[in-house]
């Protein structure tokens, strides 16, 4: 059976309708609009996923426990890279003018991508925010302005990974003569701590050799035989993503090298590079900015007002993994800065540019980060005009065949070794744009 409206009924339903409209528009027109760039497809999904729902689970617990940041509701729109930097472009394109201010900051998970966004987004005034990823030079914010890469960059740790090795040698005088392998993603994430392994290998005395692995990572074999059979080193880095990272461990352990001298950077350190592995991933280590595991406060709220409302952006299961909670970080950085700027500009939708001031300006203490249901997550962060990095310290973790425990205290970078290449690396990227250094 048909049903017809009569031209009044009609007239209310559109008037409804209008109302809901204009509601709505009110509502989105009085949000700050955070684009949040995610892989739930491509060969990296099974990373990218936990991650983006860490990020999304995060603001919704804004959202629906705090109402948003000082009664300013957050909106999150996700558009899928697929860890492709062209994608990743289209997706700022698409995103960079959505909300009634725009973009907050963007964080373009990727290396290549953020390569790819960095003189786009400071000409449209917009923060990069590249969490441990990224151009490590970007940490010089007197060159990049609006670029993030707190709370520790690759070159801070690669130096934090020598310290180790060399605390387990015996002390960093040890470590002349000693063998060290680099196994990399051929792309420019992959590369990115090859100029710092270089220089302390000079300064050091061991020696460096480095092996590349083509995307996707799955044919390492006579790689490993290399390794394992005829350059037999003392130690194993690797700077992996994805299947590349379960895969290498596999290899190492069927060419009998030994997990606990094959040390992976963070990337390279989740559950979902060493389940896959099994029994043959027991003892492997990484480096680590947080912790891991579901027993912090924010965990407790996350599922009370997100995941048991059914609010949650994907499987619950993913909750205290380490991507899982590394997109819980990634959020807790990105609202914290605009928290800071709103202490300045005023409790309202934000410019991208009122947020930069935000992220520059930020102060994460121990004191906040226990307020923040974060105590023990991570290391208390502190920003500057000419330092986007903060301290950058490092923890080494560990997985017993269950979960990973972190073995050590926070490792301070080798300030001495990575400031310098970073101011040095940042002058002649200066020089070579025509970019005037702001004076900080």
């Amino acid at each position: 059976m048909q049903h017809k409206l009569t031209s009044t009924a009609l007239a209310a339903v559109i008037a409804v309708g209008g109302v809901m409209a204009t509601a709505l528009a009110a509502a989105q027109d009085n949000a700050q609009f955070i684009p949040s760039m995610v892989y739930r497809t491509g060969p990296y999904a099974p990373n990218g996923i936990p991650f983006a729902d860490g990020v999304a689970d995060y603001i919704n617990l804004l959202n629906e426990r705090d109402g948003g940041i000082n009664g300013v509701k957050l909106t999150v729109e996700e558009c899928d890279t697929a860890y492709n930097n062209d994608r990743g472009v289209e997706c700022y394109e698409r995103m960079k003018n959505n909300g009634p201010t725009g973009a907050a900051a963007f964080s373009p998970l990727s290396t290549g991508i953020t390569y790819a966004l960095i003189e786009r987004a400071t000409a449209d005034k917009i923060p990069i925010f590249s969490m441990g990823y990224g151009r490590t030079d970007a940490s010089d914010g007197r060159v990049f302005p609006y670029v993030f890469t707190m709370p520790t960059t690759y070159w801070s740790q690669a130096t934090a990974m020598i310290e180790y090795i060399g605390k387990e040698e015996g002390g960093t005088d040890k470590l002349k003569g000693k063998k060290i392998a680099l196994v990399y993603h051929d792309s420019a994430y992959g590369k990115e701590p090859i100029p710092t392994l270089e220089k302390l290998a000079q300064k050091f005395g061991y020696q460096f050799s480095k092996f590349a692995v083509p995307h996707p990572g799955l044919e390492q074999k006579a790689t490993w035989l290399k390794i394992g059979r005829q350059l037999r080193p003392d130690w194993v880095l690797m700077w992996g993503w994805g299947v590349m990272n379960s895969t290498a461990i596999k290899e190492a352990a069927g060419v009998g090298f030994p997990m606990d001298r094959f040390i992976g950077v963070w990337w390279s350190g989740t559950e979902q590079d060493v389940i896959p592995a099994g029994a043959a991933a027991k003892g492997y280590k990484s480096g680590a900015f947080h912790a891991a595991g579901s027993g912090f406060p924010v965990h407790a709220d996350i599922k009370k007002h997100v995941h048991d409302a059914g609010k949650a952006a994907g499987d619950a299961k993913n909750l205290g993994t380490v991507l899982y909670n590394r997109g819980v970080a990634n959020s807790v950085f990105v609202t914290e800065a605009i928290r800071t700027a709103m202490a300045k500009y005023g409790n309202k939708p934000l410019t991208g540019e009122q947020i930069r001031w935000g992220f520059e300006n930020l102060d994460l203490t121990a004191v906040r980060l226990k307020e923040l249901g974060l105590d023990g997550f991570m290391n208390p962060v502190k920003v500057s005009c000419d330092d986007h990095e903060g301290s950058g310290p490092v923890k080494i973790q560990q997985w017993d065949g269950k979960q990973w425990n972190m073995i050590t205290d926070w490792i301070p970078p080798m300030r001495d070794v990575v400031r310098p290449m970073i101011e040095d690396s940042a002058a002649a990227y200066a020089k070579e744009k025509g970019i005037t250094p702001r004076d900080c």
